[in-house]
């Protein structure tokens, strides 16, 4: 999927939002265990639940990988089923790779060419010569960690060398790479204070920003700081909309959820 294509879902369906699917076996409601593939019974009823209330869906690969190979043909299906019914869904595969040369390579071609995802999570510590291997991929978005929601954000990330923040150098290094209008970068909700210097770097970009919900992100400060002209942002919830319940009811609860976050956005792009 292009940029402009994003941009004309989140106009359509008056919503920047994505919704993780980081599914926990032992989260989900107990009768979906008896299935054969709980994992994608899971993820279908959310996805069938609310399609129409987000733009994005992001897997965080960890919670496959942690069940093997019956992990992986999960998120298989998931990400087959996404794109055979809902093709204009954006799809991130937040793996959070990074590797030197040809091992990225193998790490594109695995989330771009087999399983099919639009974009991939990259994390930039190794630098240039691991990530422009997944810029190659010149249909492909990929999304760079710049600044994250986590406590340990402040071990590295906004350390001052030479005068100046890493995650700053970061956002100005990564745009001299090759195909890197095709960068997205994640920037974490709980640091919405940032985004303002952020956006001077690079006004055009669009962040992926989770942590809104449960990590106590909000919402309109994100918007406030961070919205550009072509609105920008991917807002990630998972936890906060997946695990609305563990009842029969959980993909309705799922949907009331992210309906709030809908109309909430709705709101902001309707200002």
């Amino acid at each position: 999927m292009t940029t402009t294509q994003l941009i004309e879902q989140i106009h359509k369906k008056r919503s920047f939002l994505c919704i993780g699917l980081d599914v926990d076996l032992n989260k989900i409601p107990k009768h979906l265990l008896e299935e054969d593939d709980p994992i994608f019974a899971f993820n279908k009823a959310i996805i069938d639940a609310t399609h129409q209330l987000c733009v994005a869906y992001k897997p965080n690969t960890a919670f496959y990988e942690a069940y093997g190979l019956k992990g992986w043909e999960a998120l298989e299906k998931t990400i087959n089923y996404l794109n055979t019914n809902y093709p204009e869904i954006y799809t991130i595969a937040d793996a959070k790779r990074g590797d030197i040369g040809n091992t990225s390579t193998m790490y594109a071609k695995a989330f771009f060419e087999d399983l099919g995802f639009d974009s991939v999570t990259v994390a930039p510590y190794m630098g240039k010569d691991s990530v422009e291997p997944f810029l190659a991929f010149k249909e492909k978005h990929t999304i760079l960690l710049a600044l994250t929601s986590n406590q340990g954000a402040f071990d590295f990330q906004t350390e001052i060398v030479e005068g100046k923040e890493l995650y700053k150098q970061v956002l100005e290094t990564s745009k001299t790479w090759t195909n890197s209008q095709n960068l997205m970068y994640v920037v974490g909700a709980t640091k919405a204070e940032y985004l303002g210097d952020i956006r001077k770097i690079i006004p055009d970009s669009f962040l992926l920003v989770p942590g809104v919900g449960a990590q106590g992100g909000n919402l309109q400060d994100v918007c406030k700081y961070g919205m550009n002209d072509q609105v920008g942002l991917l807002i990630n919830s998972s936890r906060g909309i997946i695990y609305a319940s563990q009842n029969g009811d959980f993909a309705q609860a799922s949907a009331e959820k992210a309906s709030e976050l809908q109309r909430q956005m709705e709101a902001i792009l309707l200002q």
